[in-house]
């Protein structure tokens, strides 16, 4: 990375065009770098999960879109088919990453059905051996750019429904019969060297490529996305650790008054806040490291990977617009990585569930644990939970209160907000444990507190603000001078 994006050319402009350069993507695919995601006995370094995280810190501190593009590949094509593939499928696959730098993504969203997965319209019919799978999936992260493809779809019945359960199948759009054609190249907003489109499904998939699942596709699907989003911290660790060193960098060259930028008050707040996010993500990094293997069943873990996935990338947009402030003017170009941050970190919080929904479901997963458990005291349920117990005692003051568990949905969104905190003050104390920086941990923690403590005044606030229909009638201020 040091050779392409800093010797040979430049990061900060290369990040303002579209695509990638051929020579950066060869240069850097040499090395092999999809390997971690690649079982040692074909040819990989062993699918470790330690790996795969600081692969994507690595690329992250320099590239987010060079990240997420290793993500996808590792977390959305490779761990699957490592984990679900047939014998046969793959050693083909496996041989096209090592031998000739292929890469791979996967196709779930569709125009009509984004968040509503379960409801996709893409079907396949069975003939000859062969899948037949029609549809239409959009927002496919490295659209034109892969060379397999995992493709969701339900199956068609003879009376033309679709059944509930989902199948994924491996596409290779270099064989006859599983070309997938690209109807639209979107112009996203950032993340500008991945491409992303409109894609038109009408492919054969030989019987070999469909992915085997232990119970039902939707368990499959749910395995799959939870290991991915508890790999979002690896893609975050690079990101915000390079926000940090930003901001402390200018901060201490900036002069102001007489003295520099990070003699002021306000600076070192936001910076201290920064390193916060810093060691809470290095303990999700670890966390995930020890739970999110290929060999552990994931699907019914949506409770820690949701708290995961949502707030990591809250901490990723607020680093950036973080060191955005603190920088100034000179931030505020496409060619500067703080300002760029904001866009590129901004898809993070919608994609692979929106953040929205998923604090929404943390706090649905709690709400249905106390009923189960008759337990209504919020201290004593979290108190309960493996994921909780020891950072509950932290939050005692805050949280020792019954909780009505018939909630509207913002305040779900609200809670999931405050219990995703109370998860992450978990793994900081564990980090902790484990030797890291004291200094680094007590600021994490207490940066947390704060955070739960101000998400808990909103949670308790009564008042509820609905849409006014007809806003038009007597609102216009220039009548009333």
């Amino acid at each position: 990375m040091r050779n392409v994006f800093h010797e040979r050319a430049d990061i900060s402009q290369l990040a303002t065009k579209r695509g990638m350069p051929p020579f950066v993507m060869r240069e850097l695919m040499d090395i092999q770098p999809l390997a971690v995601g690649i079982p040692s006995e074909y040819g990989g370094r062993g699918c470790k999960m330690d790996e795969n995280i600081a692969l994507l810190a690595t690329a992250s501190y320099e590239s987010l879109a060079l990240s997420l593009t290793f993500g996808i590949n590792s977390a959305l094509f490779l761990q699957p088919v490592a984990k679900y593939a047939n014998e046969a499928s793959k050693k083909k696959v496996f041989s096209d990453f090592i031998n000739h730098q292929n890469m791979g993504g996967l196709m779930i969203t569709e125009p009509d059905f984004g968040s509503d997965a379960l409801n996709m319209q893409t079907s396949f019919t069975e003939k000859d051996q062969h899948y037949h799978i029609k549809g239409t999936k959009h927002w496919a992260g490295l659209t034109g750019w892969a060379d397999y493809w995992l493709l969701t779809a339900r199956e068609k019945t003879a009376s033309g429904d679709l059944k509930r359960d989902i199948d994924f199948f491996i596409c290779n759009v270099n064989q006859p019969g599983q070309r997938i054609e690209v109807e639209e190249v979107y112009e996203n907003l950032g993340l500008y060297q991945i491409p992303y489109g409109r894609n038109k499904l009408d492919v054969r998939i030989p019987q070999m490529q469909r992915l085997i699942p232990k119970t039902t596709g939707v368990k499959m699907m749910l395995d799959l996305l939870h290991r991915s989003r508890m790999q979002f911290p690896g893609m975050a660790m690079g990101f915000i650790h390079r926000m940090l060193d930003e901001a402390l960098n200018h901060a201490k060259k900036r002069q102001i008054g007489g003295k520099d930028l990070l003699s002021y008050d306000q600076a070192q707040h936001r910076i201290s806040k920064l390193q916060a996010y810093y060691t809470i993500a290095s303990a999700m990094c670890a966390n995930s490291s020890k739970v999110a293997g290929i060999e552990n069943d994931l699907s019914l873990i949506g409770f820690e990977a949701n708290s995961v996935k949502s707030y990591v990338t809250d901490m990723m947009q607020e680093a950036a617009q973080s060191t955005t402030q603190l920088v100034g003017a000179q931030a505020y170009k496409l060619n500067h990585i703080a300002g760029r941050g904001i866009t590129d970190s901004r898809p993070f919080q919608i994609f692979e569930g929106s953040n929205d929904i998923l604090y929404a479901q943390i706090s649905e997963a709690l709400v249905k644990m106390m009923k189960k458990t008759k337990e209504s005291n919020l201290f004593q349920a979290l108190k309960n939970n493996a994921l909780t117990q020891k950072s509950a005692e932290l939050y005692r003051r805050h949280l020792d209160f019954n909780l009505d568990t018939s909630l509207p949905q913002r305040k779900l969104v609200k809670l999931g907000q405050i219990v995703s905190r109370i998860v992450s003050s978990q793994m900081v104390i564990n980090l902790g444990e484990n030797g890291f920086n004291k200094q680094l941990i007590t600021n994490a923690v207490n940066t947390l507190e704060q955070e739960v403590s101000s998400l808990l005044a909103g949670f308790n606030y009564s008042q509820t603000a609905l849409v006014v229909e007809g806003y038009e009638e007597n609102s216009s201020w220039r009548k009333f001078l």
